[in-house]
C-alpha cells in the first residue's frame, strides 16, 4: 500500500508539474502576442487614428432667373402703325395720323384704377364690347396692380397720367414734371409690360416743359374735345346730355377714379348704346 501511495502521489505531483509548466508557456506566449499586436500597445506608444474625411454637400447652382420682356407699345386698335400728332395736343382723332376709319369715337377714363367703380367700367365696357383708353396714375397702380393688369388683359389701351396727379404740374419746375412722368411710366410699364404711348396732364393743364418733355420720352400729348365734368358729380342726367352731345372724331373724357364715379357709371350705361345705334364705332388710342 505506501509503494501505490508514493506512486499515486508522485504521479500527481508530475500532472501539477506539468499543467503549471503548461500554464506558463501559455501566458508567455500570450504577453508575446499582445506585445507585438498594435492594438494591446500602450496609449503611448499608440498611433494617432486617422480620420475619415467627409464628404462636402453637392451644391448645385440656383438657376437664373427668366427674364421679364422689355416693355413694348400696345397699338391703336384701327393700325399697328406707331402714332403721331399732326397737332398738339390732341383733341381730336383726326389729328393722328394714320387716323382711325371714319363714324369713329374714342372714350378715355382718367384717373384710376379705382378698386369699386374699374371693376364697373371694365364690366360695362365688356357688356357692350368696346375698347376704351385708361390714363392711369403712378401711385394707384402701385396700389392696384392686378386691377391694372385686368385692365390690360381686356384689350384697352394704358396710358400715362403722372405719378401723383400734380394739379398744378404747369407751373411746376421741369426736373418735377420729367419725375412725375417717368416714375408713372416705368411703373406702368413693369406692370403691365406696356410702354405707354400717351399723355395726358392733369386737368388739362399744358405748357411748353411739358410738350417738351412727353416728345423727349417718345408719347403723345392727348387732350380731349368732350368733358361733362363727371369728377365734380353734376348728376347722371348732366353727364350723360354732355357725353351724347359728342359726334364722329371726339375724344370724350369720363373717370374711374377719383371719388365716388357711381354718376359716370349709370350715364355710360345709356351713352353707349344710343352712340352705337348712331353708327358710332368706339376706338382705342
Amino acid at each position: 500500500m505506501g509503494l501505490v501511495e508514493d506512486e499515486e502521489a508522485g504521479g500527481t505531483s508530475r500532472r501539477r508539474a506539468l499543467w503549471l509548466m503548461g500554464a506558463a508557456a501559455v501566458g508567455l506566449t500570450a504577453i508575446g502576442a499582445d506585445e507585438a499586436h498594435p492594438s494591446h500597445a500602450s496609449n503611448a506608444a499608440a498611433k494617432p487614428s486617422v480620420p475619415t474625411p467627409r464628404a462636402r454637400p453637392v451644391i448645385h447652382p440656383k438657376p437664373s432667373p427668366t427674364p421679364k420682356p422689355a416693355p413694348t407699345p400696345r397699338p391703336a386698335s384701327w393700325t399697328q402703325a406707331r402714332l403721331t400728332a399732326l397737332e398738339t395736343p390732341v383733341r381730336e382723332l383726326t389729328q393722328l395720323s394714320p387716323p382711325p376709319p371714319p363714324k369713329t369715337i374714342a372714350l378715355t377714363i382718367d384717373d384710376g384704377p379705382h378698386p369699386v367703380y374699374t371693376p364697373k367700367m371694365l364690366d360695362l365696357l365688356a357688356e357692350h364690347e368696346i375698347h376704351a383708353t385708361f390714363f392711369m396714375i403712378g401711385e394707384q397702380v402701385k396700389e392696384w396692380p392686378k386691377l391694372v393688369r385686368r385692365v390690360a388683359a381686356a384689350g384697352h389701351q394704358i396710358c400715362n397720367h403722372t405719378e401723383t396727379h400734380p394739379i398744378t404740374i404747369a407751373g411746376l419746375p421741369r426736373k418735377r414734371v420729367k419725375k412725375e412722368m417717368v416714375q408713372a411710366r416705368d411703373r406702368i410699364a413693369d406692370t403691365t409690360g406696356i410702354e405707354p404711348q400717351f399723355f395726358r396732364s392733369p386737368g388739362g393743364a399744358w405748357s411748353k416743359t411739358i410738350l417738351e418733355l412727353v416728345a423727349e420720352h417718345h408719347m403723345l400729348p392727348i387732350d380731349w374735345a368732350v368733358d361733362p365734368r363727371d369728377w365734380s358729380r353734376p348728376g347722371v342726367g348732366h353727364i350723360r346730355r354732355t357725353m351724347l352731345a359728342g359726334k364722329a372724331g371726339n375724344i370724350m373724357l369720363c373717370h374711374d377714379g377719383g371719388g365716388d364715379r357711381s354718376e359716370t357709371i349709370a350715364a355710360l350705361r345709356k351713352v353707349i348704346p344710343k352712340m352705337k345705334k348712331r353708327g358710332l364705332t368706339f376706338v382705342a388710342l
